[in-house]
């Protein structure tokens, strides 16, 4: 088994690594660094760390100011203040004249846990997915993250990079690359394709390997940029399998379910069953209970493949 790292530490260790080689690179948090872990930044480079306080409309409009001299600006927060309270500044500050400013924002999902639904951001990915220009991406594991990270540092767009607070397992193979608006089939197969992404992924790939003890020949594409969607890779999957299960540890509303239906609708519709949080709030509990609570486990993701399949 393999140690278990959140995405919130692969992040913070990465920018930390870029310090050294990026001397453009500029960090801000809004008094949450120890938890979205731009700390590690901050002590490698604290000339070019700025926490801005609990401000998060400030650290939007500064990120942008930044950018527009030339700087890869990262900023931080938890997900449910990045999104809910900084949208206006990053719609007009930072989309609106395509600024290369990368939102990343920790602590997004059910996985939250404890801090129940007020702290449990299940639409952001939705509402930044809205917005014109941005680029969406969901990490599923550590090593996915740091290598969004590193290409994040030099994309000339803005961005919305989606972290969790929970620790998971290495999910993607050795040799994964990852690259920006693709996909990747991680497992072939026949019979139904599961699309997923974040920490969903791995229960994903557990799911096709229950199902396969049955003798269904279930493909697992991990699709970790929502916008834009790979929609080629999308329609090949359809194609070759003829039915469709999407999975996200977000609303099923606006999220990845609703960006593969817009596709599969408009060029190659087969039957499509989303897992995801059914239009509710969270509340508090242990990650992995809640998680079972909404829905979101093995066991449900392969119960929809068959009810899929059984739609062709």
């Amino acid at each position: 088994m393999s140690e278990k790292i959140a995405t919130r530490e692969a992040y913070g260790q990465t920018l930390a690594e870029l310090a050294a080689t990026d001397k453009n690179l500029v960090v801000l948090d809004a008094d949450l660094s120890k938890s979205t872990k731009t700390c590690d930044f901050a002590k490698v480079c604290p000339e070019r760390f700025i926490d801005v306080g609990i401000a998060e409309q400030n650290m939007i409009t500064v990120s942008a100011g930044l950018a527009t001299l030339g700087k890869h600006v990262f900023c931080s927060s938890f997900a449910i203040f990045a999104v809910g309270r900084a949208f206006e500044q990053i719609r007009n500050s930072i989309a609106y004249p395509q600024l290369p400013v990368t939102i990343a924002a920790t602590h997004a999902g059910l996985t939250v846990g404890e801090d129940g639904a007020t702290h449990q951001a299940i639409e952001d990915v939705a509402i930044m997915r809205a917005v014109p220009n941005m680029t969406v991406i969901v990490p599923a594991d550590a090593e996915e993250t740091r290598q969004a990270v590193r290409q994040l540092a030099e994309y000339p767009h803005p961005a919305y990079l989606r972290l969790g607070r929970l620790a998971v397992e290495q999910i993607l193979p050795a040799d994964y690359q990852f690259q920006i608006g693709k996909g990747t089939v991680l497992r072939d197969g026949k019979d139904a394709v599961i699309f997923a992404c974040g920490l969903m992924l791995g229960k994903a790939l557990q799911a096709a390997e229950q199902l396969a003890a049955e003798g269904i020949n279930t493909a697992v594409v991990n699709m970790p940029t929502i916008k834009p969607l790979d929609s080629e890779l999308v329609c090949r999957m359809a194609k070759q399998c003829g039915a469709a299960v999407t999975v996200e540890e977000h609303s099923i509303i606006g999220g990845l379910g609703s960006a593969v239906a817009e596709t599969l609708t408009e060029n190659c519709p087969i039957p499509l069953l989303r897992v995801g949080v059914n239009d509710q709030f969270g509340q508090s509990g242990k990650p992995d209970e809640l998680l079972t609570e909404y829905g979101l486990t093995v066991e449900n993701i392969a119960a929809k493949v068959k009810e899929a399949i059984n739609r062709k």
